[in-house]
């Protein structure tokens, strides 16, 4: 199924959906609910991801959402009522098999946040692979604030910034700015709200423009390697630089340097 289908066929959509040259847009459509990550809105995020990482047509995704709230992280009555219910761990385990699919998505995924996140929202973020944010932006991982230990969104958080800062923020529950944000490498860059768009469809059709085999390769390598010693994280990506080299792209990309021309990418 195209991506562009995807959100055919279900009445409620809480996700809008666009693609243009080459660069896919997911939008949170949920303002009601802050953007909450609802069972609903987590099962229209994955069909979404499902689909774009088998539409070889898309080379970028960008997440962003409507409303003042990026998104409040899970629907605390959602998980209220599900308290003594077994129902409860299949929620979690929906959310951290979504937030793993967006790792392992082909594209790389760029995230868009103008407003307050919180909580498993801050989880969604740190998923990403590259994060732009209005200077008006603020993040926490407030559970702790509620009796409920942010652990789950921990673990994407200790994957972007340094334990200690991840835990100064598990432990306070307090927000931060988007400039602090940077700081401690949950974002890229804090931009002027007016600037923000523009700043990201330069982003993202600077990637768009580039051979999307190889970025598929180096993103699940950059990954992987991380998680391994070093000798084996040296060894899994020479063996990925010598499958690179041997691909269509890589000589395209060789020949139209010496030419001094623009290459022509076939994807494979």
């Amino acid at each position: 199924m195209p991506a562009k289908e995807a959100s055919r066929g279900n009445n409620h959509r809480i996700i809008d959906m666009t693609v243009r040259d080459h660069v896919a847009t997911l939008t949170l459509n949920d303002p009601a609910s802050r953007n909450s990550l609802s069972r609903e809105m987590m099962t229209q995020l994955q069909e979404n991801l499902d689909a774009i990482a088998a539409d070889k047509n898309i080379h970028v995704l960008i997440l962003r959402a409507e409303g003042p709230v990026f998104s409040s992280g899970h629907n605390l009555r959602e998980v209220q009522g599900m308290a003594r219910d077994e129902t409860l761990a299949e929620l979690f385990d929906q959310c951290s098999k979504m937030m793993q699919a967006i790792v392992h998505l082909p594209q790389p995924v760029i995230a868009r946040i103008d407003g307050m996140v919180t909580a498993a929202g801050t989880q969604l973020v740190a998923s990403c692979d590259l994060a732009y944010a209005s200077e008006n932006s603020k993040f926490a991982t407030s559970g702790i604030n509620f009796g409920l230990f942010c652990s789950t969104p921990g673990v994407a958080l200790g994957r972007n910034v340094s334990p200690k800062h991840a835990m100064e923020m598990l432990l306070s529950g307090d927000f931060i700015n988007a400039n602090r944000a940077r700081e401690i490498g949950l974002i890229n860059v804090a931009l002027p709200a007016d600037k923000l768009d523009a700043h990201i469809h330069t982003m993202a059709q600077n990637i768009a423009a580039k051979s999307p085999v190889v970025v598929k390769m180096g993103k699940a390598a950059f990954y992987q390697q991380l998680s391994l010693p070093l000798d084996e994280a040296y060894s899994l990506t020479s063996g990925v630089m010598v499958e690179n080299m041997r691909t269509h792209d890589a000589a395209e990309g060789l020949t139209a340097f010496f030419e001094k021309r623009t290459p022509e990418w076939r994807g494979e």
